[in-house]
């Protein structure tokens, strides 16, 4: 059975359809949650919506308590993760009000916490192909459908913030390949992975990062003309996606999304701390009780 799960700002949740709606905080041992998640019924297909800074945009990229967002949303029956993302393009050819079905990261973040696992019971998963290529083409398909300008396929380049990067940052990004910067999608995507979630990421481009030489003319109003018209497209394409979602999910994924920690966990059980281990029950349990 799919669950849902859509991580975004609070202008996505606002979708036309919805059944059952209900706001409910979920209890975490990792923590407060960036806020209550919203729970209901889209087209048959149970959701599960994170406004991800809160309601308000009250946590900043670097305060989110990611981990409990995930843990919660595990703990929730979540199988499939959809992040809707603003970010900054590092591109001509990706202009404002595009997206980019991402499908590789380089994390350049360094203040948040970015493993549920650690001292007492160490775990590895591999973050080759981060994100699931079944949700990526569901997404991609569902764009093309309705008309949106989409790239299939791109490395988003996670910074810490708040600030935005100076030009010779914006300009090393490039060199490095990268198409999208943002900073908030790691550790995200990587304890995704850890809680066996499959995960996907759809950028939206409001402005170009200040590598373009037009950044510097951009005004305020533009870039909430696109936040708002990148909204209006990421509703459409949760609605979208909803009817794809809820026929019968592939048992195991073939992206091996769901199946993560099979040999991940390198602490003898003997040895594993008993207080993690506890914490681990909802991230962790399919592969702990073994």
């Amino acid at each position: 059975m799919t669950v849902l799960g859509v991580l975004g700002g609070s202008g996505v949740y606002d979708i036309a359809g919805i059944e059952n709606a209900r706001w409910k905080r979920v209890a975490s041992p990792y923590g407060e949650t960036s806020d209550e998640f919203l729970f209901g019924v889209l087209d048959g297909l149970d959701v599960v919506f994170v406004p991800r800074h809160g309601r308000g945009h009250v946590h900043s990229p670097s305060s989110i308590n990611y981990r409990a967002n995930i843990d919660a949303l595990k703990r929730s029956g979540v199988t499939d993760i959809l992040s809707v993302s603003a970010c900054g393009s590092l591109r001509e050819d990706l202009p404002p009000g595009h997206f980019v079905v991402v499908d590789q990261f380089i994390d350049r973040t360094f203040a948040r916490e970015k493993s549920f696992f650690g001292e007492g019971l160490v775990a590895h998963v591999s973050m080759a192909h981060p994100t699931c290529n079944r949700l990526a083409h569901a997404v991609h398909d569902c764009a093309r459908e309705a008309g949106f300008p989409i790239k299939f396929g791109g490395t988003y380049l996670a910074m810490e913030g708040p600030q935005f990067s100076s030009l010779a940052e914006s300009n090393l990004y490039r060199s490095w390949g990268c198409d999208v910067i943002g900073m908030t999608n790691m550790p995200e995507a990587k304890l995704a992975r850890e809680a066996e979630i499959c995960y996907v990421t759809v950028a939206m481009v409001t402005d170009f990062d200040c590598w373009h030489p037009d950044h510097g003319h951009v005004q305020v109003a533009d870039i909430v003309r696109v936040l708002t018209e990148n909204a209006q497209k990421a509703k459409t394409l949760v609605g979208m996606i909803a009817p794809r979602l809820k026929d019968e999910r592939p048992t195991p994924c073939p992206s091996g999304c769901d199946r993560a920690l099979d040999s991940a966990l390198i602490t003898a059980p003997g040895a594993r701390s008993a207080a993690l281990t506890r914490k681990l029950d909802a991230v962790a349990g399919r592969v702990l009780k073994q």
